[in-house]
C-alpha cells in the first residue's frame, strides 16, 4: 500500500549570509494535519527556515517538495499561493489600517473584477473573527487601537482569510494570558482536524507537551533531531539536544541568611532577599493607584531582594511598573526610593534616582534597533561622556564594553548592530544600560520573552547575581514558574488588587493559579 507522501518535506536546505552559515543541510518533514513543533535556541536557523518555507529567503542549496512535487518558493506571495501562511512574532501588520483591511490586505475582495471595500470585507473579516473565537473585534477598527493578543487574533484571521493549507506560527502565544492560549490552542486543534498543518514555534516547552505531535530541533543551523514525539520525550533530552548539556538547573540557587521580614497588600509575611544584604528598604510604593488599571498598592523592595508579580495578562502588572518608572501618572499614591518621594509620572526624576526598567517589548521600547551595542548601553548615561558639546568616544565604547562583559554579552563586540543580537543577548544589552548607569532599583517586565532555554538560565543568573550585590529588582512575568524560581517573595495580582503576598517557596503554579483566576485571599 502506497504511504502518502509528507505535505512539506525540505531537505539539505542550506543557506548561508555574510561571515555565517545560518543553515547547513536541513531536513524537515511535516505531515497534514498535524502540529510539528520547531524547537532551537535563538541563533539555532528556527527564524532563518521558515523564511525560507515562507518564501521570503532563497535557499543557497536543497530540495523543497509541496505534496511530494518540487517547488521553487520564489516570494511570500508564491509561499502563499501555494498554501503557506506564516504568522511572524513581530507581527506585520499596517496600524493606521482597519481590522478588515488588514485582513484582507493584498487580496482585496472581488466582484465583477472589481475590488469590493466596505461592507463585505467588514462581513468576511466578522465571519473569520468568529471562527477564531474573537466576534467581539470590530472590522472597523483600526488595528493600532487593539491590544497586542487582539493583534495577534487579526494576524491569524488574515492567514486563515487564503486557503491554507501549513500555517506557520512564530512564538504565537508570547503576548496572550492562559486563556487566550487555550483558544489558540482551540484554533490549532480546528484546523488540524480539517486537515491543516501547523508548523508551532516556541520557547515554552510545556505548551509543545500540550499542543505538539512531533518535534524537530535545531541546534547551530543543524538538525539535530527530527519527528521525536513531542508528549513523550523527556524535557532533559530536549533540552540537551538544544544547547548541546544538560541542564541540571535552570533558576540559580537562592542566597541563604536571615530573612527580613516584610508586610505588603494582602498580608503575609515576606522573607528577604541575599542574608545580611537585604533589609534596607530601597523602593517603597504608597498607596499607588491608576484608575482603571490597579487599585491602591503598597509594596517594598529591599536590597539584594527580588520580588516577583504574578498574575494575568490585565491584571495591572505591566501598567504598575511603568507607573513606578513615569511613564505613566498615578491617579494617587507615592513612589519612593531610598525614602525620597519621586515626582509623579516622571521618567527623569525616577531615572535620576536610580530606577531602571527592561520592558515587556524591548525591540520597540527600549533598544535603538538600528545602532550599535556601545550607544544601546550609553544612551541613559550620555552625560559622562559629554564634554563641551562633545563626545568621548574612546570612554563611551570602554566604559559600554566593560558593563557588556560584566553580563558575559555575546558576541563581545561593542560596534555591532544591536539588531544582530540574539533575544537573550539584546536584553542584556538592556540590563548593561542600567549597570552602566549605577542604578539602584531594577523593573523587569517580562525578562525571558522570546529568549530560548540556554540563555534563559544565563539571564536567571545574571538578575540573581546583580541583586545579591545589592540591588532592588521588582519582577514581572506571564510565566508562573519564571516568578516562583526567581523571586524571593511573590505579589499575587487579580483584576488590579494584590490578593496574597508570600514567600515564593511556600508557593506553587497550581496555588497561583488559583489565586490568579479565583481571587480567593489567602487561608
Amino acid at each position: 500500500m502506497a504511504t502518502e507522501p509528507p505535505l512539506l518535506s525540505m531537505s539539505g536546505i542550506t543557506k548561508s549570509f555574510p561571515g555565517v552559515r545560518a543553515l547547513d543541510g536541513v531536513d524537515l518533514a511535516v505531515q497534514a494535519g498535524e502540529v510539528h513543533c520547531l524547537l532551537g535556541q535563538n541563533g539555532a536557523g528556527k527564524s532563518t527556515l521558515i523564511k525560507v518555507l515562507a518564501g521570503a529567503h532563497q535557499p543557497d542549496d536543497g530540495v523543497i517538495r509541496w505534496q511530494g512535487d518540487p517547488v521553487t518558493l520564489r516570494s511570500p506571495i508564491a509561499a502563499m499561493r501555494l498554501g503557506i501562511a506564516t504568522i511572524y512574532q513581530e507581527l506585520d501588520l499596517v496600524e493606521h489600517l482597519s481590522v478588515a483591511e488588514n485582513v484582507h490586505l493584498g487580496h482585496e475582495p472581488t466582484a465583477a473584477g472589481f475590488v469590493v471595500r466596505g461592507k463585505v470585507a467588514r462581513a468576511s473579516t466578522s465571519a473569520l473573527l468568529k471562527r477564531l473565537g474573537h466576534a467581539e473585534i470590530d472590522p472597523a477598527r483600526l488595528v493600532g487601537e487593539l491590544s497586542a493578543a487582539q493583534q495577534q487574533i487579526v494576524s491569524m484571521a488574515r492567514a486563515l482569510s487564503h486557503d491554507v493549507r501549513l500555517i506557520v506560527m512564530d512564538e504565537p502565544s508570547a503576548a496572550l494570558d492562559p486563556d487566550e492560549v487555550d483558544n489558540l490552542f482551540r484554533i490549532v486543534g480546528d484546523l488540524t482536524a480539517d486537515g491543516v498543518a501547523v508548523v508551532y514555534i516556541s520557547h515554552r516547552l510545556e505548551e509543545i507537551r500540550r499542543i505538539g505531535d512531533r518535534v524537530t530541533v535545531l541546534k547551530d543551523g543543524r538538525a539535530v533531531a527530527g519527528g521525536l514525539p513531542a508528549k513523550t520525550t523527556p524535557t532533559r533530552e530536549v533540552v540537551a539536544l538544544m544547547t548541546g548539556r544538560n541542564v541540571e538547573y535552570v533558576f540559580p540557587e537562592r542566597p541563604s541568611g536571615d530573612v527580613v521580614a516584610a508586610t505588603d497588600n494582602a498580608g503575609g509575611a515576606a522573607g528577604g532577599g541575599a542574608g545580611s544584604a537585604a533589609g534596607t528598604p530601597v523602593l517603597e510604593v504608597r498607596g499607588l493607584v491608576r484608575e482603571g488599571e490597579f487599585a491602591s498598592l503598597d509594596l517594598t523592595v529591599r536590597a539584594g531582594e527580588i520580588v516577583g508579580l504574578a498574575g494575568l495578562v490585565g491584571s495591572g502588572r505591566s501598567e504598575i511598573l511603568e507607573t513606578i518608572y513615569g511613564a505613566r501618572k498615578p491617579s494617587t499614591g507615592q513612589v519612593l526610593v531610598d525614602g525620597t518621594p519621586l515626582r509623579p509620572g516622571s521618567v527623569r526624576a525616577a531615572v535620576r534616582a536610580g530606577l531602571g526598567l527592561a520592558p515587556e517589548e524591548r525591540k520597540a521600547q527600549a533598544l535603538l534597533m538600528l545602532e550599535s551595542v556601545t550607544r544601546n548601553v550609553s544612551v541613559s548615561s550620555m552625560s559622562r561622556f559629554s564634554r563641551g558639546g562633545w563626545i568621548d568616544r574612546r570612554a563611551e565604547r570602554g566604559a559600554a564594553r566593560a558593563a557588556t562583559r560584566e553580563l558575559s554579552l555575546r558576541p563581545d563586540n561593542p560596534s555591532a548592530p544591536v539588531r544582530t543580537l540574539s533575544g537573550g543577548n539584546q536584553q542584556k544589552a538592556v540590563l548593561a544600560r542600567w549597570l552602566l548607569r549605577g542604578c539602584r532599583v531594577l523593573l523587569l517586565d517580562e525578562p525571558t520573552r522570546g529568549v530560548d532555554v540556554g540563555a534563559r538560565a544565563e539571564l536567571y543568573a545574571v538578575v540573581r547575581r546583580l541583586a545579591d550585590e545589592g540591588l532592588a529588582v521588582l519582577l514581572v512575568s506571564s510565566e508562573v514558574p519564571e516568578v516562583l524560581g526567581l523571586a524571593d517573595r511573590v505579589l499575587v495580582l487579580r483584576e488590579g488588587r494584590v490578593v496574597h503576598t508570600a514567600p515564593a517557596r511556600e508557593l506553587d503554579e497550581h496555588r497561583v493559579l488559583d489565586l490568579v483566576m479565583e481571587g480567593s485571599p489567602a487561608s
